[in-house]
C-alpha cells in the first residue's frame, strides 16, 4: 500500500507527515467500489446488480473517485500512524492536505499535519534550592479555633428587649421604593433572615438595622459606590422600606471542660481539646509548607526546561477552562456571551487573558511527567491498596467497595497519577537544598498571604 513516507518537524511539537500510496492499491480500492455499486445501485432500465460499469461510471464516476480518495487516505494514514514513532496526541486530529486530485494509474501523495507529544529537555532537577516558610501555631490560632467551636455550639433564643445589636439574627421584610415612594416590582423580600455584621445581604444594611426594635418600620436611604460588589447597585441611590419582624441573639457556651466533653467523648477536659486542635493545625501547616516547597522547586525547574507546547493541547486546556467557567456561572453559555458582547468583550479575549496561566499549568504538568519518566517511578500494588484503604476508612467502606467505586468512576488512574507525583516530590525534596525562609503567621499561611 505505502510507497514512501516522510516526517518533517515543525514548530511547537507539530509534524508534517507526507505519504505516497502505490497506484496498484489505489486501483484495487477503486475497482472494489465500482464492483460494489454495480451490485447494489438501482438505475432505470437495469435490474438490481446488473448495471454495467461503464453506465455506472458515466453517472457516478466523479463521486466514486472522490470516495476512493477518502478511502485511500483514511486506510493509508491509519497504517502509517501505527508504525511511526511521532503519533498524534489525543488533542490533535491530523489535518490532511491533498496537494492534487487522485488520478488512476498514478501513485498518490498527500500530507497530514498534527501535534505530537513534545520533546522535553529538562535542566538538572536534583539539588534545586527552596526557602521553607517558618510557621508556628500560636495562642491566637487556638483561640480562633475555639471561638469557631463556641459559635458552632451556640443556641439562638428570642431577644427579650427586641433591640438589634451587631451580631444579632434578624427577620425582616423589605422592599425597594422609587422616587415617589412606590414599591418597585420584583425588589421585595419577606421573612429574610441574616446575622447583622455578616454582610450576607444584597443592600448591606447591617449597620442601618442596629437600634431598631421588633415591629418597627423605617426607610433606609443608601448610596452605592461605582465599584460596589453587586453591579446592579453600583453607582445607584436606593431607598428601602424595612420592617423588623423578629430579633434573636446567640448564647455562646463557656470555653471550658464541659464544652470539650460536649464536642466529643474523646476529650476529658479542655486541655485535651486544645492539644488536639494544635496537633491538627500543625499537621495542616506542615502540609501547606510542603506544598509551597514543592511549588518553588517545580517552578524553578519549569523555568529552565525547554517545552515546545503543542497548540492543540493549549487550545484544549483553554476550552476546558471555559467549560468550567460556564458551569460555575450557571451552565448556560448564551447569556454569558451576551453579557460579554454588551461589555465589548468576547470568549476569545477571555481565553487570551487565561493563556499565560494555561501555558504555565501545562508546562508544569509536562515537566513533572517527564521527570517521572526519567526516574522510572512505578507503583507497587501495596502502595495503591494502602491509599485506597485510607480513603475507604474515611468513607466507612471496605477496601473492595472503595476499589470497585473508583474503577466504576475511572478514579483509579487519577489516584495512581497522584501517588507517582508524590513519590517524585519526595525525591525532589530529599535531593533539594532547603533553607529557612521568612516567618509567617498561621492564618496568613492558610490564606496564602506570604
Amino acid at each position: 500500500m505505502i510507497k514512501s513516507k516522510k516526517i518533517e518537524a515543525l514548530d511547537n511539537s507539530s509534524v508534517k507527515l507526507t505519504v505516497s500510496v502505490k497506484k496498484d492499491y489505489i486501483q484495487k480500492q477503486y475497482d472494489d467500489l465500482v464492483g460494489e455499486y454495480c451490485k447494489t445501485v438501482v438505475m432505470d432500465g437495469f435490474r438490481k446488480g446488473k448495471v454495467p460499469p461503464n453506465v455506472l461510471l458515466r453517472k457516478y464516476g466523479d463521486a466514486i473517485l472522490a470516495e476512493t480518495t477518502e478511502k485511500v487516505i483514511r486506510s493509508s494514514l491509519e497504517e502509517v500512524l501505527q508504525k511511526v514513532d511521532q503519533k498524534p496526541i489525543a488533542t490533535s486530529v491530523p489535518e490532511v492536505d491533498m496537494k492534487k486530485d487522485l488520478e488512476l494509474g498514478k501513485d498518490y501523495t498527500y500530507s497530514a499535519t498534527y501535534d505530537t507529544y513534545p520533546d522535553i529537555k529538562l535542566p538538572e532537577y536534583k539539588g534545586v534550592g527552596y526557602e521553607e516558610l517558618q510557621v508556628k501555631v500560636g495562642t491566637e490560632d487556638l483561640d480562633r479555633e475555639l471561638g469557631a467551636l463556641q459559635e458552632q455550639n451556640s443556641i439562638v433564643i428570642d431577644k427579650k428587649e427586641g433591640t438589634v445589636l451587631k451580631g444579632d439574627i434578624v427577620n425582616i421584610d423589605y422592599v425597594e421604593l422609587d422616587e415617589q415612594d412606590q414599591e418597585v416590582p420584583g425588589n421585595k423580600r419577606e421573612g429574610f433572615v441574616f446575622e447583622t455584621g455578616s454582610g450576607y445581604n444584597l443592600y448591606k444594611i447591617d449597620d442601618d438595622l442596629v437600634g431598631m426594635k421588633t415591629g418597627e418600620e423605617k426607610i433606609i436611604a443608601k448610596d452605592y459606590p461605582e465599584d460596589f460588589d453587586f453591579k446592579e447597585l453600583a453607582g445607584k441611590s436606593v431607598r428601602l422600606k424595612v420592617k423588623l419582624n423578629a430579633v434573636k441573639e446567640k448564647q455562646l457556651p463557656e470555653i471550658n471542660d464541659e464544652l470539650a466533653q460536649d464536642i466529643s467523648d474523646k476529650y476529658e477536659n479542655l486541655e485535651d481539646l486544645k492539644k488536639d486542635i494544635k496537633g491538627r493545625l500543625e499537621e495542616y501547616a506542615a502540609q501547606k509548607i510542603r506544598e509551597h516547597n514543592i511549588s518553588q522547586i517545580l517552578e524553578r525547574i519549569a523555568e529552565q526546561a525547554e517545552v515546545p507546547l503543542p497548540k492543540s493541547m493549549l487550545d484544549s486546556e483553554l476550552e476546558d477552562q471555559w467549560r468550567h467557567f460556564i458551569s460555575r456561572v450557571g451552565g448556560n453559555e448564551a447569556p454569558v456571551l451576551r453579557q460579554l458582547e454588551a461589555e465589548g468583550r468576547s470568549k476569545e479575549q477571555i481565553q487570551d487573558e487565561w493563556r499565560a496561566g494555561a501555558e504555565k499549568k501545562l508546562k508544569l504538568q509536562l515537566v513533572v511527567h517527564e521527570m517521572i519518566k526519567q526516574e522510572a517511578i512505578e507503583l507497587e500494588d501495596k502502595e495503591i491498596d494502602e491509599r485506597i484503604q485510607s480513603e475507604a476508612e474515611a468513607q466507612n467502606m471496605s477496601l473492595e467497595e472503595a476499589k470497585g467505586m473508583m474503577e466504576r468512576n475511572n478514579y483509579l488512574d487519577f489516584l495512581k497519577y497522584d501517588l507517582k507525583n508524590e513519590k517524585l516530590y519526595d525525591l525532589l525534596l530529599e535531593s533539594g537544598t532547603g533553607k529557612k525562609g521568612k516567618k509567617v503567621k498561621f492564618l496568613d499561611l492558610v490564606q496564602g498571604n506570604y
